[in-house]
């Protein structure tokens, strides 16, 4: 827990964030590992708080 609690948490702009994602894709060749996936969806919650929108996660789905 932050000694400041009340210490503002600077937020990035959704075109920095934008390029992190596509960095991230870029590296990743394409296929994204289990660590790289956390990372991704992290970087969307951010690209959405900065973008103004929301971001439902990615369901699994299942072929039946």
């Amino acid at each position: 827990m932050s000694p400041y609690p009340n210490t503002p948490v600077p937020v990035r702009s959704a075109s920095v964030v934008n390029d992190e994602i596509r960095d991230l894709w870029q590296r990743s060749g394409g296929l994204l590992s289990p660590e790289d996936e956390t990372e991704y969806q992290r970087l969307l919650v951010e690209w959405a708080a900065a973008a103004g929108t929301s971001v439902r996660p990615a369901v699994a789905s299942e072929a039946g």
